[in-house]
């Protein structure tokens, strides 16, 4: 699964800079600085806050969405704060299935720009914190899905998103081994050709099929992990700086699930 991610203002500033979008960088400066929270050293998906995200409706324009989507056909904001756990993460073998995906699967991705993820390691009766990343890439897309929802009381619109998942690669099956969940899941990482073909319209079934071809693990030997200081909880760091920092655990030395 994916319910939490390093993505910084620095990184999201730095990709608008590399797509040569000067307006895109003038407008990523208004919407993060000065907010701290939107410097995500650490981002929990529980607690829904706001990322960057690039749409198939304007790819060349960052706009923050809340993690946690929220359907257009969603009845009112008590309904929409049910739904926002449930919908964190889009299993992405049902996607175009799903009641609560299926619109925003043909007609509304996005791309979430990350530079790590956490991933909790069952061993014994406790949880451990791993960051996992690209070894040859400071930050990479995940694939997603966007809605916008409108209060009919308010007026408000909100903007909201999905993480896609697929089924884990073998470094996933290592880590990600909830005894509770069927089999190790991780976020669908896309490569930068990629990119643009998980935004393009679908207009016909070989363009839905495209769209599932890049519904797949990413090679393990591409990625890299390690454990790190407790993010949750009384005695966790949260959205700190050295929330990634690697931190050693005595009780795994000798059960490292990576060896």
């Amino acid at each position: 699964m994916c319910y939490g991610v390093k993505a910084r203002t620095e990184m999201s500033l730095r990709i608008a800079k590399s797509r040569g979008n000067k307006g895109a960088v003038e407008k990523l400066t208004e919407l993060l600085n000065p907010l701290p929270e939107f410097d995500l050293h650490f981002a929990n998906a529980f607690t829904h806050p706001k990322l960057v995200v690039y749409t198939d409706a304007e790819p060349q324009e960052p706009q923050l969405a809340l993690w946690g989507l929220v359907p257009s056909w969603t009845k009112d904001l008590e309904h929409a704060k049910k739904l926002w756990n449930q919908t964190l993460n889009a299993r992405g073998e049902t996607i175009f299935e799903k009641p609560a995906f299926r619109i925003a699967a043909k007609q509304k991705r996005c791309l979430v720009h990350v530079e790590g993820f956490y991933e909790h390691h069952h061993f014994g009766k406790k949880t451990y914190p791993y960051f996992i990343h690209l070894k040859n890439r400071p930050y990479f897309a995940l694939a997603a899905l966007w809605e916008e929802w409108k209060d009919k009381e308010t007026g408000e619109v909100l903007r909201t998103f999905s993480i896609v998942t697929s089924e884990g690669n073998d470094l996933m099956s290592k880590l990600h081994n909830n005894p509770k969940l069927e089999g190790p899941r991780m976020p669908v990482i896309l490569t930068e050709e990629e990119e643009a073909a998980w935004l393009a319209p679908i207009r016909s079934e070989a363009d839905e099929a495209a769209i599932k071809a890049l519904i797949r693990p990413y090679p393990s030997d591409a990625m890299a992990a390690h454990p790190v200081y407790t993010l949750l909880g009384k005695d966790g760091v949260g959205n700190n700086v050295h929330a990634s920092e690697p931190f050693e655990y005595p009780e795994l030395a000798l059960a490292d699930p990576l060896g």
